[in-house]
């Protein structure tokens, strides 16, 4: 019987060559994959903290008081009047595209905009309490833009469960950016305008 013996004498160097390209070329698709891969989860991370600080922060917040109107009776309030403004650093926001929504002890409503402004907002709001809009622009265009120096007078619409001495909240829910919260109680004894504390 004929014996086989190890025999490297066939492996030459343009073979051993052959074999280091493939490892090499190997190595480098690999590491291309792993650095590809790691580039974009960074770059998917950045996007995620701009992304999450943006909704963090807030771009507008209430300026000066908030006052309830009780212009039909003197035992609840009609609706609520308040001023907005843009935080340091806040940008642009369409009001338009913000949600508000009324709460009190025993009524939660949505309540939509109205276009309606100055006293034709009264008027709105008379006929149906559920909704808000644009009292009064100050230092601003005709838009519906709250840019940076503007303020917007707003008036939301309550209902007759807003009464002497109830807690009432108004959310305030921009498009993009943290929610604003306006927690008040409404006074035992009403005039035609009151301060909510």
């Amino acid at each position: 019987m004929r014996s086989f013996k190890l025999n490297d004498n066939g492996f030459t160097g343009l073979e051993a060559a052959i074999v280091l390209i493939a490892f090499v070329v190997v190595a480098a698709v690999f590491s291309y994959v792993v650095l590809g891969a790691g580039f974009f989860t960074t770059q998917k991370a950045q996007e995620t903290v701009y992304e999450a600080s943006g909704q963090a922060t807030s771009s507008f917040e209430v300026v000066g008081q908030v006052y309830g109107i009780a212009t039909s009776q003197k035992t609840a309030i009609d609706y609520i009047r308040f001023n907005i403004g843009n935080t340091a650093g806040g940008g642009q926001m369409d009001i338009t595209k913000m949600a508000v929504t009324y709460v009190d002890e025993t009524t939660r409503q949505d309540l939509k905009f109205t276009s309606a402004e100055g006293t034709s907002l009264d008027g709105a709001l008379a006929s149906s309490w559920s909704k808000w809009g644009i009292r009064e622009r100050i230092n601003a265009n005709s838009g519906n833009l709250l840019e940076k120096g503007e303020q917007f007078v707003l008036e939301a619409g309550t209902p007759t469960s807003a009464k002497l001495n109830a807690r009432i909240t108004l959310n305030l829910l921009p498009s993009k950016g943290a929610p604003n919260a306006l927690h008040r109680s409404i006074p035992a004894g009403l005039n035609t305008i009151n301060i909510l504390f």
